[in-house]
């Protein structure tokens, strides 16, 4: 199912997006397996990109329980970048389904195929369908810092206070 900005993402033979140059975006190159589909912004102003099953068959996820979803697509990602995987807000409100580890992060270095693990917190099971719209993409970028070790550390009013020191 095509995204509303599909028609506006033309790739070469490479799958390399040609028309980065001129919007200014990151382009993502992207192995598409057969029954998958690139991932889509469906709207103009989104910040994340759906991502969906890529399934011979149905899954289901019993209540409590979490799976590995295929997506069929292997990135490569720029250095310097990150696609953090997040969860559809409507998926969680509506059915109980997140992230098992939200965010998630592909690194630009992984060359494997993409799958989103998904947890069902709510109390029926929850069955994806090849196509469906499981999580959302955001391509990010990275500043690796130097961790040094140190005898002491500055002071600040909060101090060591932590999980819910500044209130609730």
């Amino acid at each position: 199912m095509p995204g509303m900005n599909d028609k506006n993402n033309k790739s070469d033979m490479n799958g390399i997006h040609t028309d980065c140059a001129d919007t200014g975006c990151v382009a993502v190159k992207c192995i598409v397996s057969e029954g998958a589909s690139l991932p889509s912004y469906e709207s103009s102003e989104a910040a994340g990109a759906d991502v969906r099953a890529c399934l011979k068959e149905p899954l289901c996820i019993p209540s409590g329980s979490w799976a590995a979803v295929p997506t069929g697509l292997f990135f490569e990602i720029p250095s310097g970048f990150e696609i953090q995987v997040r969860p559809r807000s409507g998926l969680a409100a509506k059915h109980g389904i997140s992230l098992l580890n939200a965010p998630g992060t592909i690194d630009s270095d992984y060359r494997g195929e993409v799958k989103i693990l998904l947890i069902n917190h709510g109390k029926t099971d929850f069955t994806i369908r090849n196509g469906d719209r499981i999580a959302q993409l955001v391509v990010a970028s990275v500043v690796q810092a130097k961790f040094c070790a140190a005898e002491s550390l500055s002071e600040t009013v909060r101090g060591s206070g932590g999980f819910g020191s500044t209130g609730v």
